[in-house]
C-alpha cells in the first residue's frame, strides 16, 4: 500500500498491538509518532499519510496530535486521516473524537480484514471536511446532538468553509471543492 501509519500511542501494549496490525495489512511504513515536524518531512515522501491511535486512558490527551494535524498548514498533513482505536469507547471518547476531528472511530475486534475495510472508507472516495474558528475535520454536524455543540456550531447561521477532498494512494489529497458558507440571518 502507498500509505504510511503513524502510530500514536505507547510501544507496548495497545501501541504494539496496532503497529503489529498496520504492518498485517501492507503499509509501505509503519513508524511511531514522534512529531508534527517529523510527520510534515514524511508527508512529503507518501502520498497518504494514516495516524492510528492506540487507546489512552482518557482521549483528551489526543487533542494536541489531532490540533497539530488539523491545523498543520501543509495539506497532506491537515487531512491526513486520523482514526482512533479502542476497545469499547465511551460516548465521552466518541464526541470527544469527533470535537477533535478524528475521521474514524474503531471499536474491536481489531482485524486485518476489518482494518482494511474501515482504512478504504478513507480512500478513493469524496469526503467532506468543515472548518470554523474552531474546528477543522469531517462535516460531523449531525452526528452529535445539539446541545452538545459549541454555540458557535449549533445553528444554520454559523459561517463555515466547507471543503470536499478526494484521498488517493497515487496523488495524495486533491482539493474538489472548497467554498465558504455564509448563511443568511433569520
Amino acid at each position: 500500500m502507498r500509505a504510511t501509519a503513524f502510530v500514536v500511542g505507547p510501544r507496548d501494549g495497545p501501541g504494539a498491538t496496532l503497529t503489529d496490525l498496520a504492518r498485517s495489512i501492507g503499509f509501505a511504513a509503519v513508524l511511531p509518532f514522534e512529531s508534527s515536524a517529523a510527520l510534515e518531512r514524511h508527508a512529503s515522501l507518501t502520498p497518504v499519510c494514516f495516524l492510528l491511535c492506540a487507546t489512552v486512558s482518557d482521549v483528551s490527551q489526543l487533542n494536541a496530535v489531532a490540533n497539530a494535524v488539523r491545523f498543520s498548514p501543509s495539506r497532506k498533513v491537515r487531512f491526513s486521516p486520523l482514526i482512533y482505536f479502542a476497545e469499547a469507547p465511551s460516548r465521552e471518547e466518541i464526541e470527544g473524537c469527533i470535537g477533535f476531528g478524528f475521521d474514524d472511530v474503531v471499536t474491536m475486534p481489531f482485524t486485518p480484514a476489518r482494518l482494511r475495510q474501515r482504512l478504504a472508507r478513507q480512500i478513493g472516495v469524496p469526503l467532506v471536511y468543515f472548518e470554523t474558528a474552531d474546528y477543522f475535520g469531517p462535516d460531523r454536524r449531525g452526528r452529535l446532538p445539539a446541545e452538545n455543540l459549541p454555540v458557535e456550531r449549533r445553528g444554520p447561521a454559523t459561517r463555515y468553509r466547507q471543503i470536499e477532498i478526494l484521498r488517493t494512494l497515487g496523488k495524495g489529497v486533491s482539493v474538489l471543492r472548497d467554498e465558504v458558507i455564509d448563511p443568511a440571518p433569520v
